[in-house]
């Protein structure tokens, strides 16, 4: 889809420093769980854009996107302070990195930080597809709590950690028999860095697992 103006239907704290926003779907405009949009706007005379990737399970007349909050950023607070109603540019979708519920079966998602709004989606989405679910989430802060409670209550396996038991959880999770196509790794480049060596440490051969690297 080419560059379109979306409106903001909601804007909710999900954690600190943390916001999803719900946008109308445009016409025409489909994605999997797991693909990214690119946001453009207007910030105080200047055109910034970043690429967010969807938290919603799938798009219905909604869609759903994270953004963690950066004080010093250029759009993520532009972001947070908007209003029902105020729209933005919205490209996409992009990315190889999918899960289809109707093809997937069970998953595991390891996600660092905003990684966990991709996580959630796919998580979301395999349970309602009748799949199973392990979600391994590092990050100080959590964000998108309920949700996550939400998934366990559905029969997920999750577990929320801190830096120091990541590669435990991830060995806990994961063994020689899990696929690596039905393995999907959210994060920034620091926390791959530590997260898809601990993946090839369990047995599952990271170079083909679902990988997205937020830069």
């Amino acid at each position: 889809m080419d560059s379109t103006p979306v409106t903001i239907r909601e804007v909710r704290t999900v954690g600190p420093d943390t916001v999803a926003l719900e946008l109308e779907t445009p016409e025409g405009f489909d994605a999997l769980p797991g693909q990214f949009v690119l946001l453009r706007a207007d910030v105080g005379g200047d055109e910034v854009s970043r690429h967010y990737t969807l938290s919603s399970p799938g798009v219905g007349e909604t869609f759903e996107i994270t953004v963690g909050i950066d004080p010093e950023g250029d759009l993520s607070p532009w972001l947070a302070d908007r209003e029902p109603g105020d729209t933005v540019e919205v490209e996409g979708p992009f990315g190889e990195v999918t899960y289809d519920p109707e093809m997937g079966g069970d998953v595991v998602v390891i996600a660092g930080g905003p990684g966990v709004g991709p996580a959630v989606g796919v998580g979301e989405a395999a349970t309602a597809a009748g799949n199973g679910v392990a979600v391994v989430y590092e990050d100080d802060a959590p964000a998108h709590q309920e949700r996550l409670a939400a998934l366990s209550t559905a029969g997920a396996d999750v577990s929320v950690v801190t830096d120091e038991s990541l590669d435990a959880a991830i060995a806990d999770h994961v063994d020689a028999d899990v696929r690596p196509e039905d393995v999907y790794v959210f994060g920034f480049r620091p926390f791959l860095d530590r997260a898809l060596p601990a993946l090839d440490a369990a047995g599952v051969a990271s170079d083909d697992a679902n990988v997205e690297n937020f830069g």
